[in-house]
C-alpha cells in the first residue's frame, strides 16, 4: 500500500461520519439493485411453478411418433426427461346424470408422464399396465355414476361425430357437446372395445375444462409395446433451456419425419426463451427501475465524494508540490471508492436478500387471491443474479468517483493551498433580491448568498429532494388511479354473485334447488333470468347517436345492433314493469311480443375509451328483430311497452356494448327462442349476499354442474392486486427516498461543518443567537421552495401523463392529489429543517477563536 492510499484511508477514519453517511447509502443502493433483481428471478420461478402445476413440466411435444422416431428423440443430445403419451377417444359413461358431459376421455401416460404432468392421486394407485384405469372423482360427485376400485369396465371407445354437421371434425375436449333444441347430436366412431380394471381415482384435472364434454379417465402406455404402425405423443424436458429450443425441436423434427411439434410457450416465456411481450416487459420494467436506482445512487455517492476532494484538496495539493502525479491524486478517488465499495456491497447484497425474504412472508398471504395462484413466492438466488447485482453497484461507484477522481487529478498546488477552487465568487452570482432583504431580513440575505456561494451542495440537495417528490407523488397518483379505474369498471354491478349454465341449463330448471339456494343464511336478494345473445339483430334507419355512428355494422343503409334479449320470473317481471311504469299484463302476449327497452348502449371510441349513448327508443316503436342465420328476413316485430335507463339485477351497463338489452317475459322468450335458428341461451341466478364468499363456498359444496361468478371476489382479488403492487412500489419509494435522505444529511451537515470559520466570523461582528437561527431556517426554507418549485410540475407532468395512459380504457376527470401534495409539502420542510439543525449543533459547541484559526476541517 502506497502512501497516497494509506492517506486516503487516514482520512475516512478520520471523517467517520461522513464515511458513514456514504457506506450507508451504498448499502442502501445496493440493497435496492439486489432486491429488484432477486425479486424478478423469484417472481418468474413462482409462474414457472404455476405453469408446471397447471400444464405440466415439458418444453417440446411431438405428436404422432412411431417407434424409430421415439428412439431418435430418445437418443438426442438435448433430451433430459421424456414422457410418452396417447389420447385413447371417447367411451360412452353410462349412466351419466349430466347430459351436457356423457363421455368417459381416455387418455394414457407411461411412468415418467404421470410424474411430470399435473395428475394428483386421491384414492388406490396409478396405472401400471394398459388394462388398469384410473377415474376422476367429478364422475361420482358430477355423473353420480359410482365405481370402485377393483371393478371391471368394457367400454367402446371411438372418436367423436357430429351427425348434424359432418364437416365438423377432429372434435377434443376443448369443444363443447355438438347439440340442437337441447338434444345430443353426437355418436362415436371407430370404435374397440376395452376392458379395464379401476385401480385408483385422481382429483380432476385442470386441463379438464367445464365446458369437456368427457370426464378424465387415465390407462397406461409401455412404449414397448409399439410398433411401425402404432404411434403415441412424445413430451420432451429439455437440459439446456435457451432460445435455441424451437430451431433444435425443428430441426430433430425434419430429420426423422416427424408430422408436428408444439413449444410449452405458457412456461417458456417464463425462463425467458420466448419472444414477444413478457420478455420485452420484463426487461424494459427491470432496466427502467435499475436506471432510476442508479441515479438516485449516484447523486449521493458522487455528492459524497465530491465533498471529500473539496475536504482533502489541501493536502493533495501539498502532494502534488512534492511530486505527486495527476494519475496518483485520481487513484486516491478511485481507492477511496474501491473501499466503499468492499465495506458496502457485500453488506448490501445481503441486507437486499434479507429484506425482499423477509417482505415475501408478508405478503405470502395475500399473493394467492392477488395473482390467483397456489404456489409461494420464496426468495430465489442465483449466481447470476448476485454477479448483476455486484457489477451494476461497481458501475454506480465508479460512474460516482469518476468526475471528483478527475477534478481531484487537476488540482494544482497554489489553488489547492489557497482553497481557490471550490468557490469562484462574481458580485453577478452572489446578487440577490431587495425584497428579500426587506421583507424576511438580513439573515435570509445572508443565508440566501450561503447557498448561492455553494451551488454544488445546494443543487445536489435539491436534486435529490426532487428526485423524492416525484416518485412519492407519481407512485402515489398511479396507484389512486388503479382503485379508480377498478370502482370504475364494476360500476353498475348489481350483484355480487351469478351462476350459470350452458344450454338446457338442467341445474336451473331445478326449482328445489334454486329454492334452496336462493333461502340460503346470506342471499338478500336474487333474481333468476333466462337470456340470449346473438340470435337477433335489430336493423334500424337511423343511428342511436351520431357519435356511435362510426362504430355500427352497416347492410342496405341500415344500421344493424345486437340484440340481447332477457327474461325474469313472473313476481320479478311484475316488480320490474312497476318500477319502469308500465302494466305487467301487458309483456305476456307472445302472439303480440312486447318488451321493456333499457335505453343506454356503449361502444369503444378509436382511442379506446367507453362512452355510453342513449337509444332513443320511444314506447309504441315496433322493433324488426332478425335472425343471424334467417338471411336478413325479418323474423318478428317486438313492440316497446316501456322505454328506461334503469337496470334490473342481473344486467349491467358493460352488458350493452354495442348492444341492445331487451326484457321480455318468459311466454315471449319462448316464443322468440324457436324463432331463432341459432340457439344460444343461457340460464343466470344472480344473488346479493351479506357474505359472498360464504354463500359461494355452500353453493360449491352442492356440487352442482355450474358456473360460479363471485364479483365480490373479483373485486377483492383485483383490490389485493393493488396492494400486492403498492407493497413494492411504495416500498421502492421509501429505500429511494432513504438514499435521499442520506444524500441530503451528508451534503448539509458537511457544508455546515465547512462553514465554521464563517459562522465564527459572523458571530464575532455581533450576530446573536436568535439571528444564527433565523439564518439556518431561512436557508431551510429556501431549499424546500427550490426543491418544490421543481419536484412539483415535473410530478403534475408525470401525472398528466399517467392519467392519459389510464383514458385509453377509462373516462373520468383529471384531479390533482391535494393530501399527497400537502404530505410531500411538510416532508420537505421536516427533512432540510432536522438535517439543518441537527448540523448547526456543532456551530453551538464551536469555540468562536478556535473555529476562527481553522483553515480546514
Amino acid at each position: 500500500m502506497n502512501i497516497i492510499h494509506k492517506l486516503t484511508l487516514r482520512h475516512l477514519m478520520k471523517n467517520k461520519k461522513q464515511t458513514l453517511v456514504t457506506i450507508m447509502g451504498v448499502i442502501i443502493s445496493v440493497a435496492m439493485v439486489t432486491a429488484v433483481i432477486t425479486l424478478g428471478s423469484s417472481f418468474l420461478t413462482l409462474m414457472q411453478k404455476e405453469s408446471i402445476k397447471d400444464s405440466g413440466e415439458w418444453h417440446v411435444l411431438y405428436r404422432g411418433v412411431n417407434k424409430e422416431q421415439l428412439d431418435a428423440i430418445k437418443r438426442d443430445d438435448a433430451t433430459k426427461q421424456l414422457m410418452i403419451s396417447k389420447e385413447r377417444g371417447y367411451a360412452w359413461l353410462p349412466g351419466s346424470q349430466n347430459v351436457n358431459k356423457p363421455y368417459l376421455f381416455i387418455k394414457a401416460y407411461n411412468a415418467q408422464g404421470f410424474a411430470n404432468f399435473p395428475i394428483e392421486l386421491s384414492e388406490g394407485r396409478l396405472p401400471e399396465r394398459a388394462d388398469e384405469i384410473v377415474l376422476s372423482d367429478a364422475i361420482a360427485t358430477n355423473a353420480k355414476v359410482a365405481y370402485r376400485i377393483g371393478d371391471h369396465v368394457t367400454l367402446e371407445v371411438g372418436q367423436r361425430h357430429n351427425q348434424a354437421d359432418p364437416s365438423d371434425t377432429n372434435l377434443s375436449q376443448n369443444d363443447q357437446l355438438r347439440s340442437s333444441a337441447g338434444a345430443s347430436v353426437e355418436t362415436l366412431v371407430d370404435t374397440t372395445a376395452e376392458t379395464y380394471t379401476v385401480v385408483g381415482f385422481i382429483k380432476r384435472p385442470t386441463w379438464e375444462q367445464t365446458w369437456a364434454p368427457g370426464y378424465t379417465a387415465l390407462t397406461y402406455v409401455d412404449e414397448h409395446s409399439l410398433d411401425a404402425s402404432k404411434t403415441v405423443d412424445v413430451s420432451v424436458v429439455v437440459k439446456n433451456i435457451d432460445r435455441t429450443i424451437y430451431d433444435h425441436a425443428n430441426d430433430l423434427a425434419e430429420k426423422n419425419s416427424i408430422s408436428s411439434f408444439k413449444t410449452n410457450d405458457s412456461l417458456l416465456r417464463y425462463y425467458g426463451v420466448m419472444g414477444g411481450g413478457l420478455g420485452q416487459t420484463y426487461n424494459s420494467l427491470l432496466l427502467i427501475v435499475m436506471l432510476v436506482i442508479v441515479v438516485g445512487s449516484v447523486s449521493l455517492i458522487y455528492n459524497a465524494f465530491a465533498i471529500s476532494v473539496s475536504e482533502r484538496s489541501r493536502y493533495l495539493g501539498m502532494l502534488s508540490s512534492v511530486g505527486a502525479t495527476r494519475r496518483q491524486k485520481r487513484n486516491s478517488v478511485f481507492f477511496e471508492g474501491a473501499v466503499i465499495g468492499v465495506i458496502s456491497i457485500p453488506l448490501g447484497v445481503i441486507c437486499g436478500m434479507l429484506g425482499i425474504g423477509i417482505t415475501f412472508r408478508f405478503i405470502n398471504p395475500i399473493l394467492e387471491d392477488a395473482m390467483g395462484v397456489t404456489e409461494k413466492l420464496t426468495l430465489v438466488v442465483t449466481p447470476l443474479s448476485i454477479a448483476l447485482a455486484c457489477l451494476v453497484s461497481i458501475i454506480t461507484i465508479f460512474i460516482s468517483t469518476y468526475v471528483p477522481a478527475q477534478r481531484a487529478s487537476k488540482i494544482s498546488a497554489i489553488d489547492a493551498i489557497r482553497q481557490t477552487a471550490d468557490i469562484k465568487l462574481t458580485s453577478k452570482a452572489l446578487k440577490t433580491s431587495k425584497l428579500v432583504k426587506r421583507i424576511f431580513g438580513v439573515e435570509a440575505e445572508i443565508g440566501l448568498k450561503n447557498l448561492k456561494r455553494n451551488k454544488r451542495r445546494y443543487y445536489a440537495t435539491v436534486f435529490s429532494l426532487v428526485i423524492s417528490i416525484v416518485l412519492f407523488l407519481a407512485v402515489s397518483f398511479f396507484t389512486s388511479n388503479l382503485q379508480k379505474s377498478l370502482d370504475i369498471s364494476q360500476n353498475g354491478y348489481n350483484y355480487d354473485i351469478a351462476i350459470y349454465t350452458i344450454g338446457d341449463g338442467a341445474a336451473l330448471e331445478d326449482e328445489q334447488w334454486v329454492r334452496t339456494i336462493t333461502s340460503l343464511e346470506n342471499v338478500t336478494e336474487s333474481n333468476l333470468m333466462k337470456q340470449m345473445n346473438g340470435s337477433f339483430v335489430w336493423l334500424a334507419e337511423e343511428a342511436v347517436s351520431e357519435n356511435a355512428k362510426p362504430y355500427l355494422y352497416q347492410e342496405h343503409n341500415l344500421y344493424k345492433y345486437n340484440i340481447r334479449v332477457n327474461s325474469m320470473h313472473e313476481d320479478k317481471l311484475k316488480a320490474y314493469a312497476k318500477q319502469v311504469g308500465v302494466e305487467y299484463t301487458k309483456l305476456t302476449n307472445p302472439d303480440q311480443p312486447t318488451a321493456i327497452l333499457i335505453d343506454t348502449m356503449t361502444f369503444l371510441d378509436e382511442k379506446g375509451k367507453f362512452v355510453e349513448t342513449r337509444v332513443n327508443g320511444k314506447v309504441g316503436e315496433k322493433l324488426d328483430l332478425v335472425s343471424e342465420d334467417a338471411k336478413q328476413q325479418a323474423v318478428n316485430k317486438v313492440e316497446l311497452a316501456a322505454v328506461t335507463d334503469q337496470f334490473p339485477m342481473g344486467i349491467t351497463p358493460s352488458d350493452s356494448m354495442l348492444q341492445v338489452n331487451l326484457v321480455v317475459s318468459e311466454p315471449v322468450f319462448e316464443q322468440l327462442l324457436k324463432k331463432s335458428v341459432f340457439v344460444s341461451s343461457y340460464s343466470g341466478l344472480y344473488l346479493k349476499s351479506k357474505e359472498p364468499l360464504k354463500t359461494q363456498q355452500d353453493i360449491e359444496e352442492m356440487q352442482k354442474d355450474v358456473t360460479v361468478m363471485n364479483l365480490f371476489q373479483e373485486r377483492q382479488r383485483s383490490e389485493r392486486k393493488i396492494l400486492f403492487m403498492s407493497v413494492f412500489v411504495y416500498g421502492f419509494v421509501a429505500l429511494i427516498t432513504a438514499v435521499s435522505i442520506a444524500n441530503i444529511f451528508n451534503t448539509i451537515s458537511t457544508s455546515i461543518a465547512l462553514r465554521l470559520r464563517e459562522f465564527a466570523m459572523l458571530r464575532s461582528v455581533g450576530m446573536t443567537p436568535s439571528s444564527f437561527h433565523k439564518m439556518i431556517n431561512y436557508e431551510s426554507i429556501f431549499y424546500g421552495i427550490k426543491a418544490l418549485a421543481y419536484g412539483l410540475p415535473i410530478s403534475v407532468g408525470i401525472m398528466v401523463l399517467i392519467y392519459r395512459s389510464f383514458m385509453n380504457s377509462f373516462s373520468y376527470e383529471f384531479a390533482l392529489p391535494w393530501t399527497s401534495m400537502l404530505y410531500v409539502i411538510v416532508a420537505v420542510f421536516a427533512i432540510v429543517g432536522l438535517s439543518m439543525s441537527y448540523a448547526s449543533i456543532k456551530v453551538k459547541k464551536a469555540n468562536i477563536i478556535d473555529a476562527l484559526k481553522q483553515e480546514n476541517l
